[in-house]
C-alpha cells in the first residue's frame, strides 16, 4: 500500500469517526407554572450549607455522625465508587491498549518426527509490543458506552446527594419528635402532680362529707388520665430514642438528645417563597433524572450504531530469534497488522429490537424527568402550604391558651367563693391541659414543615457541592 493511499484511508477513518448516531438532546418545558402560588415578594435564594440551616450544636453533631455512620450513606458511596469503577472502564475503551509481551519455547523433536530423520532441539524466543484487538469508533458505538456510564456516574452521585438531604430532613424530623414527645411529658407529669394534690384535698373534703362522690371519681379520672398520658410518652420516648440510633447508624449518648423546649430548639432560617419554579432543576433527584435522560440518549446511539460494520485493528512489533543472545540483533525484528471487519447481515432483528428498547427506554426517562418535576412542584408548595398554614394555627392556639387559662383561673375563683361546683374546674382543667397539648405539637407541625421545605427546595439550595465533572 502507497504511503498516499495509506494516508488516504487514514483521513477516511478520521471523518467517519466523528458520526454520531445518538440524539441531539433538546431542551424540555418545565411542566409547572413559573412561580409558586404565594402572596410574598419574590427573594433571591441564598445557599445555604446544613451547617447553617440547622445551627444547634448538638443536631449537627448528631447529622454529622449521621453522615458517616449511616448504612444508607455507606451504601450509596459505595455505589458511586462502583460506577465511577464502570465508567473508567468504558471510557478506557476509547484508547488503544499497548502490551509488552515476551516469550521463549524451546522443543526438542525425536527422530522420527523430525524432518531430517534425526532428533532436533529448536529454540524461539521473541519480544513485542502491540495492541489487542482495538475497536476504530467510526460510528460513535464507544463514545457513547462512554457517555452513557458518564451519565450514569453523575446520575449515581446525584442520588448519593439526595439521600444525603432526605437522611438529614429524617434524622432532623426524628430528634423533633423526641423534643415534642419530652414535651409531652413534662407537661403530663407537671398536671399529674397538680392534679394529685386536688385529689388529696378533694378527699379529705369528701371525708368530711363537704365534697360529693360524683366530684372525687372524677378527679380521680383525671389523675388516672395524666398516668396514661406519662407511660405513653416514655414509652415514645424509648422509641423515638431507636430511631435516632438507626439513623445516626450508632447508639447516641443522652447528651446529644434535646433538651430544650420547641421555641428555643431550632432556629431556623426564614426562606424566601414566591420562587421562581426553575429552582426546582436544582433538586439533585431532578438533575439525576436529567443525567438518566442523557444516558438513555445515549443508549440509542449505541443500538444504532449495532447496525454499522465494526472495525477492529491487532498488531504488534518487535524482535524474535532462534537464540536467546540474538533476539536484539539486527535483522531479528518482526510485526504484524492483523484489521478484522465485521458486518451484521441476519440476526432475526434483535438490532432493530435492541433500538426499540433503547428509544421506549428514552421515552419513559423524559416521562420519568418530567414527573419528578411535577412531584417536586407539589411538595415545594405542599410544604409552602403547610408553614403558612401552621404559622396562623400556632397564633391561634396563643389565643386558645391565653383563653383557656383565664377559663381556668375564674372556675377556680368561682370555686373558691361557692358559686361553682368543682367540676367546672376539673373541665376547664382538661381544656387547658388539651390546648397545651395542642400547642406543643402545633410547634413541631411548623417546624416540620421548614425542614420538609429544605427538603422539597433540594437542601436549601445548597447544591454548590454536588460532583458533576467528568471523571479524570
Amino acid at each position: 500500500m502507497s504511503i498516499k493511499r495509506l494516508s488516504l484511508s487514514a483521513i477516511t477513518l478520521v471523518i467517519l469517526s466523528g458520526c454520531q448516531l445518538a440524539p441531539e438532546q433538546q431542551n424540555l418545558a418545565l411542566p409547572v407554572p413559573d412561580a409558586y402560588a404565594s402572596d410574598a415578594e419574590a427573594a433571591s435564594a441564598q445557599q445555604l450549607h446544613w451547617q447553617q440551616f440547622f445551627n444547634d450544636e448538638k443536631l449537627q453533631k448528631l447529622i454529622g455522625l449521621s453522615l458517616e455512620h449511616n448504612k444508607d450513606m455507606q451504601i450509596a458511596a459505595l455505589n458511586v465508587q462502583r460506577v465511577r469503577g464502570l465508567y473508567q472502564i468504558e471510557d478506557s475503551a476509547l484508547y488503544p491498549s499497548l502490551d509488552l509481551n515476551g516469550s521463549g519455547t524451546r522443543q526438542r523433536l525425536p527422530a522420527d518426527l523430525s524432518s531430517t530423520g534425526e532428533a532436533a532441539i529448536s529454540s524461539q524466543y521473541s519480544a513485542t509490543v502491540g495492541i489487542t484487538s482495538y475497536e476504530l469508533d467510526i460510528w460513535g458505538k464507544v463514545r457513547n458506552q462512554s457517555e452513557q456510564a458518564l451519565q450514569n456516574l453523575y446520575t449515581t452521585e446525584l442520588t448519593q446527594y439526595s439521600t444525603q438531604i432526605s437522611l438529614i430532613a429524617e434524622l432532623v424530623n426524628a430528634w423533633l419528635n423526641y423534643a415534642t414527645d419530652l414535651q409531652l411529658l413534662e407537661l403530663a407529669k407537671e398536671t399529674l402532680t397538680s392534679q394529685q394534690e386536688s385529689l388529696s384535698l378533694t378527699q379529705k373534703s369528701f371525708d368530711l362529707g363537704a365534697t360529693s362522690a360524683i366530684t372525687l371519681e372524677q378527679l380521680k379520672s383525671t389523675v388516672a388520665t395524666a398516668k396514661v398520658d406519662i407511660a405513653t410518652y416514655k414509652r415514645l420516648l424509648k422509641r423515638d430514642k431507636s430511631a435516632l440510633d438507626l439513623l445516626v447508624g450508632q447508639p447516641i449518648s443522652s447528651d446529644l438528645l434535646p433538651t430544650k423546649s420547641l421555641t428555643n430548639l431550632l432556629d431556623l432560617p426564614e426562606i424566601p417563597v414566591g420562587l421562581p419554579s426553575d429552582l426546582l432543576a436544582q433538586r439533585p433527584d431532578i438533575k439525576a433524572a436529567e443525567h438518566a435522560l442523557l444516558a438513555a440518549n445515549a443508549n440509542i446511539g449505541i443500538a444504532r450504531a449495532a447496525f454499522y460494520p465494526s472495525i477492529s485493528l491487532t498488531a504488534n512489533a518487535g524482535s524474535a530469534s532462534s537464540d536467546l543472545s540474538g533476539l536484539f540483533d539486527s535483522g531479528s525484528g518482526t510485526w504484524s497488522f492483523v484489521p478484522s471487519v465485521s458486518l451484521p447481515i441476519f440476526n432475526m432483528g434483535r438490532n432493530q429490537a435492541n433500538l426499540d428498547v433503547a428509544k421506549a427506554d428514552q421515552e419513559i426517562a423524559v416521562a420519568t424527568y418530567q414527573q419528578k418535576i411535577q412531584t417536586a412542584f407539589r411538595e415545594t408548595a405542599d410544604a409552602l402550604a403547610d408553614r403558612e398554614g401552621y404559622k396562623e394555627q400556632l397564633s391561634a392556639l396563643d389565643m386558645l391558651i391565653s383563653s383557656r387559662q383565664i377559663t381556668y383561673d375564674l372556675s377556680k375563683m368561682r370555686y373558691e367563693k361557692g358559686a361553682d361546683s368543682y367540676l367546672q374546674v376539673l373541665d376547664a382543667q382538661r381544656t387547658w391541659y388539651s390546648a397545651q397539648q395542642q400547642l406543643i405539637t402545633g410547634q413541631q407541625a411548623y417546624l416540620a414543615s421548614q425542614i420538609n421545605l429544605y427538603k422539597a427546595l433540594g437542601g436549601g439550595w445548597n447544591t454548590a457541592n454536588t460532583p458533576m465533572q467528568k471523571v479524570d
